[in-house]
This record gives C-alpha cells, structure tokens and sequence, in this order.
C-alpha cells in the first residue's frame, strides 16, 4: 500500500519570480478491501477483513485488490485526478466528483495578491490523501444526496483542513510533508501564517454561498474546537504524564473533529434524519480518531518515502503520543525514565532507543489495537445506512485508516 512520494516541479511565473523565500531555506523544486457487495459478511464483521500486526504494530500483508467497476470513469482518466483517495473501486466511484473539487478548489484560489496564490497552490498541489472531502461525498451519496453542492462543501473542507496544516507546520516548525519542503520552510513562517487565514476566510465565504445556517453551524464550530485541540496539544508538549484519556481529547479535537464534520455535513445535505446525521457524525468521530492513532504508530515505525515526513517528529517535537503513554505505563522503570527524558528534552537523538523501548512494551501494536478498536465502531455506525457502493466505501474508509502504512 505504499505509494513512494514524488516531487512536483514548482516554478514561479512572472511577478513571484522576484519574491525571495524566508530565511528557511529556498524554493524547493517544486486491506484494503475491494467492495464486495451484500455478501462481504464473512470478511470480518462489517464486511471487512480483521488487521493482523505483528509485535511493532505493523499491519500485516495487503491482499491484491479485486477489479471491481463502481463507476463509469476509464482509468486513463484517473491517473490525471489531483485528489488520490484510498482504493481503485473508490477512485472509480468519486472520480468525477474529485475533479469538480479540484476546479472549486482552484478557481478558489484566485487573488490579485500573487503570494497567496503562489503558497496556495504549492500547499495544495503538494499531494495528500485527500480523505476528508472524499469522506463528505461518500457521507452524501449514500445518504441519498442527488446535487452537487457537496462538491463545493468537500473543497471548503480540505481549504480548511489545508489552513491547519499551514498553521501547524509553522507552530511544529517542521520542514517536510508530503515527501515535500514545508511551506513555511520554502515561503517562511509570515507567508505560511498569513495564507492559512486567506484560506479560512476564503472557506467561510463559500460556506456562505451555500445559503445554509446549519452548514455553518457544524463548521464554525468544528474549526473552533480544532483550535482548541491545537492549543491543548502545545500546552502539553514536553509533558510525560499526559495519560491516556486526555491525549485521546487532544486528537479528538485537533484531527478527528473535521473528519465528524465531514461526515455529519453529508447527512445534513441529504436531509438525513437526525438519527442518521448522529450516526454519520459518531461515524467520522471514530474514522478520525483511529486515522491519528496509526499516524503515531508511522512516526515510530513507518517509511520515510511513504509517509512523507521525517520518522521521529513526534518526539523531536516533544509531543506525547498513544505509544509513549503506554510504554511508560507498562514498561520498565529505565523504559518509562529514558521516554520521559526524550520527551522533556525533546531529544531525537534518543529515537533508536526509545523505539527498542516500545517494541519491548508492546506500544505500538497496542496503538494499532486502539486504533483497529475505533475503526470496528466506525464502521458500526454506517450499517444501518441503505446498501450502495458509497456505504461500502466508508466500509472501506474504517479499514483503511487502521490498515495503512502512509
């Protein structure tokens, strides 16, 4: 399931061509399971396979996907789409969608201001999993939605979601994602602040356009909380005794609340009955929340050119995460000493020893169990929805957040 990150050529046009980069650095060149239908009630209780890990948390083999057609989209076309989600099936289903994300999310973009154009595009061209506004057209579909404002409402997400992004990599003063110089790294951390409130601001004004109260009700609230979680985190950055249950609020906040939003604003275009709009909401809450948890598994023990990022940020960082929690709850008295000493001194020069220390505890396959645990109730909350190819999709969605390796 890898995918090796690629660079993208970036080169400035005209005007930008004389704008100089921060003092970062300079401008950088620039199982999962098929859908089976009706009958996948044998692989595993929602019509998915069980993840097995070995003692590091590691999913265990993926199986070879099925060819299954969903969609009347050739895969010629596909390989142009600038929106990658998870499977083949899935790429046939949304295909067409994606790309009218795309167009909104680029004719979204326009500024007369040549700067706010130029790190846009570099942040959104940079690639990604694009899960968040997939989640919202799936949430749609198989809510019955027959419209296309959910393509516009899937681009004011992934603007959003682009906006933290922005924020937290200068906040994190990190250099590489999506196997690409940060933005903050190539434009400076001014450029980058600035053109995640450009983002925001550019949302809301779309939010606005869909003439919905409830629509901005979901996400004016949403982009508050995440704030919230993001402040949460930086107040207890260098903190070992972070337990468990708060860490979960944390990401809770800070990551699985857009994915719930996501998926709730799909039931809510579909005039969905409140039972369902819950359902669908508890659903993202829980995709989310297991997504965050397997990327603190990554960042001890996944492939740098699969996942994008430089392995060890977490700690360099001094951010605990699930699988520190549970190395110094269970571990030995010198494990949980030589983590609570990498985290308070934020060392990334102890990341070999304090990954020998979680594969002695069990960490991380225990976060990956975490994680397994909250993509069974995700996947819960959307059985009740009407068979279609878009509620197996989110079948989907539950087993590959849990199983993946990027």
């Amino acid at each position: 399931m890898s995918v090796a990150a690629t660079r993208r050529g970036f080169q400035p046009s005209g005007p930008t061509q004389n704008f100089t980069p921060g003092r970062r650095g300079a401008i950088a060149p620039p199982v999962r399971p098929s859908w089976r239908g009706a009958n996948a009630g044998r692989a595993g209780a929602f019509g998915y396979n069980p993840v097995p890990f070995d003692a590091c948390g590691r999913a265990g083999p993926q199986p070879v996907p099925l060819a299954v057609r969903t969609g009347s989209v050739p895969r010629s076309h596909l390989r142009h789409t600038l929106f990658p989600v998870t499977t083949d099936s899935l790429k046939s289903l949304l295909a067409d969608e994606m790309t009218e994300v795309d167009r909104v999310l680029r004719s979204s973009l326009e500024s007369d201001v040549v700067l706010v154009r130029q790190v846009a595009e570099y942040i959104i061209s940079s690639g990604g999993k694009r899960l968040r506004p997939a989640l919202l057209l799936l949430a749609a579909r198989a809510c019955g939605y027959a419209g296309r404002d959910h393509c516009t409402l899937a681009a004011v997400v992934e603007m959003i979601h682009t906006a933290t992004l922005l924020h937290d990599d200068v906040v994190d003063e990190s250099q590489l994602r999506r196997g690409h110089a940060t933005a903050n790294a190539t434009f400076g951390n001014s450029a980058s602040v600035l053109v995640g409130d450009f983002l925001y601001s550019r949302a809301f004004q779309l939010m606005v356009g869909l003439r919905s109260v409830r629509v901005l009700e979901i996400l004016s609230h949403a982009t508050n909380v995440i704030a919230e979680g993001e402040v949460m985190q930086l107040m207890n950055v260098g903190n070992p005794d972070l337990d468990e249950a708060a860490y979960l609020e944390v990401i809770q906040r800070k990551t699985a609340k857009l994915f719930e939003a996501a998926a709730q604003l799909g039931a809510v275009l579909a005039g969905a009955s409140p039972e369902r709009e819950t359902a669908l909401a508890r659903y993202g809450r829980h995709l989310g929340t297991a997504f965050q948890l397997v990327d603190d598994v990554l960042d001890y023990s996944g492939d740098l050119a699969a996942i994008g990022k430089n392995l060890g940020d977490d700690l360099a960082e001094g951010k605990m995460t699930l699988p520190l929690i549970r190395a110094i709850a269970v571990g030995s008295a010198e494990d949980a000493a030589l983590v609570r000493n990498a985290i308070t001194g934020g060392r990334i020069t102890e990341f070999a020893p304090v990954v020998a220390a979680l594969d002695r505890t069990g960490a991380l396959a225990y976060a990956r169990a975490s994680a397994a645990r909250e993509g069974d109730t995700a996947a819960a909350c959307v059985t009740g929805l009407p068979l279609s190819p878009h509620r197996e999709s989110l079948l989907e969605l539950a087993s590959f957040a849990v199983r993946r390796s990027y």
